[in-house]
């Protein structure tokens, strides 16, 4: 019987991994320099930005608990000061610290000069500088747009027309959840809801346009941090079958060849060295079945899209009355089956 995946499930499943936080502080870089742990970067033509850390006043808006107090003072802000005028020109400033899957980034941006544009944005679900999603505001058009860069292509623009005023600070939030996107300009929600499915994860990065000198600053963040599929299928599948004494799977990493496991229900195994039943597994693509004292186990090859066989699932059960090794194989094909249908690739199973 092959199980349907749900996201309640997944949820349910990974219930365990609590929302980090980050917050992108500032006050310890350097005035002049670009931030650490940012690499500035060009999408289209014309020349990289100039990105670095500046002091700018920054406006206390009222609270609750001050009504109508309103002050100012100097704090470091990210900006981009590059004037090159080019039209087709995306300078990013991309965050190397980790690739963000589910998140939710908040921060505050001016756009402060620029003849040709006056741009701010976010790229975001970055894999290189072909390839993004991307909201950004416009003060001269007056427009806040949602957009993806394809191999290089980009598609027409999501959004509508909106008031942005230069020279002022608005705040921005960037919900990404799946494949759907939802997005807040002061408060409010410009762009319905979003759906797509083309990239799973990424970097983030600041963006602007052309001439656009703009200013970032207060970026956090919260988010999931990242669980490999292989982790997500051995929850999933130990969610499904509950009554399951033992589930590995072995597979290869980028940074480690030999085959090991990956993800397994007890943690302390992910690491260890596979064994030469599963070696064989994977080498000759044929299922191993064997008993032990109180339990019996099938290790069966898991193939990615191109039907070769990249990793090996062992799976434990009780001992039972007519449990033998025919059987034990018949019982965990149809998991394997399941989590076949889940990657293409190796790299997508464990990375």
């Amino acid at each position: 019987m092959r199980f349907t995946f749900t996201w309640l499930q997944l949820l349910v499943a990974t219930a365990s991994l609590s929302a980090a936080q980050k917050v992108f502080d500032l006050t310890a870089e350097k005035v002049g320099l670009p931030p650490a742990g940012w690499q500035s970067a060009l999408a289209g033509q014309g020349t990289l930005g100039e990105w670095q850390v500046t002091l700018a006043a920054q406006t206390q808006l009222p609270t609750a608990a001050a009504p109508g107090a309103a002050t100012a003072h100097q704090q470091p802000v990210i900006a981009q000061l590059s004037t090159d005028a080019t039209d087709e020109r995306f300078p990013l400033l991309i965050y190397q610290g980790d690739v963000y899957g589910d998140f939710t980034l908040k921060l505050r941006f001016k756009t402060v000069a620029g003849t040709r544009e006056q741009m701010a944005g976010v790229a975001f679900r970055l894999q290189d500088t072909n390839n993004f999603y991307v909201v950004r505001a416009s003060a001269l058009g007056n427009s806040f747009r949602f957009y993806r860069v394809f191999e290089g292509r980009r598609d027409a623009p999501i959004g509508p027309s909106v008031a942005v005023a230069p020279g002022a600070w608005h705040d921005l939030e960037i919900e990404a959840k799946g494949n759907r996107f939802r997005f807040r300009l002061d408060g409010e929600e410009p762009i319905p809801e979003l759906t797509d499915n083309t990239f799973r994860d990424g970097r983030i990065a600041l963006w602007t346009k052309s001439d656009a000198v703009s200013y970032f600053a207060d970026l956090r963040m919260a988010y999931r941090p990242r669980v490999s599929l292989a982790r997500q299928l051995v929850a999933e599948t130990l969610q499904q079958y509950p009554r399951l004494l033992g589930l590995k799977i072995y597979s290869t990493t980028t940074t480690r060849p030999d085959l090991h496991v990956v993800a397994a229900m007890a943690e302390g195994d992910v690491g260890q060295p596979a064994g030469e039943f599963e070696r064989q597994v994977v080498a000759t693509r044929t299922p191993y079945a064997g008993k032990g004292k109180t339990r019996y186990l099938a290790t069966l090859p898991l193939h990615d899209a191109n039907g070769d066989a990249v990793a090996a699932v062992r799976i434990e059960f009780a001992k039972s009355a007519g449990l033998n090794d025919a059987a034990a194989v018949a019982r965990a094909r149809p998991i394997v089956k399941a989590m076949e249908g889940r990657f293409v690739s190796v790299k997508d199973l464990t990375e």
